[in-house]
């Protein structure tokens, strides 16, 4: 069978292109708008090429290597560490936050290496200290120069305060923060 040839131009198809060389096929997105840009595959995110693009993506992360910065661990005391924390309760006391800073005076933490063990006496007193957590850890972790300092609440109804009214009282505590402060006292002879 013979074909023939005529002078017609065949009619063109909506969403394909002719070309010297070749047919281009156009998304259908591209037919319809006027932009110039070239257009960006559109992929459904239920696709199979989708989940494939993100397996590559996934992949291709796996091959990158991520910089960790070094961060400070320094060692330090639990003298220091409370030195600090009372320094930031009394930070707290100078800006207002008087409820906040007596959470803070409620007890003594303990330091478990980088751990801070710290009783809180109900649930109330945990969530108010929950929401000034980071900024505490943040200023105890750039003044102790360690960024592995994490605090643990827990919470025990047993808990006593521990506020000092008379001088002897704030002597006593202060005395428990730091011992050294006895033999100050006996050194030059000070009264209270």
């Amino acid at each position: 069978m013979e074909v023939q040839k005529s002078d017609e131009k065949p009619t063109p198809i909506v969403g394909v292109k002719e070309t010297p060389q070749s047919l281009e096929v156009e998304s259908p997105s591209s037919v319809h708008s006027s932009s110039s840009t070239a257009p960006q595959p559109k992929v459904s995110a239920l696709s199979l090429s989708s989940i494939r693009a993100k397996r590559e993506l996934i992949e291709a992360q796996k091959g990158i290597v991520k910089h960790q910065e070094q961060l400070p661990t320094e060692e330090f005391t639990e003298t220091k560490m409370l030195e600090f924390w009372f320094k930031y309760a009394q930070r707290l006391n100078d800006k207002g936050h008087m409820i906040m800073e007596s959470l803070l005076r409620i007890s003594d933490p303990k330091l478990e290496e980088t751990t801070i063990i710290y009783e809180l006496p109900n649930e109330g007193s945990k969530i108010d200290f929950e929401k000034e957590k980071p900024d505490l850890l943040g200023y105890l972790r750039g003044h102790l120069h360690n960024h592995d300092i994490s605090i643990e609440v827990i919470v025990n109804e047993r808990v006593k305060s521990k506020i000092a009214f008379t001088q002897q009282d704030k002597f006593n505590r202060l005395n428990e923060i730091n011992p050294n402060l006895e033999e100050l006292r006996k050194t030059f002879d000070l009264l209270l």
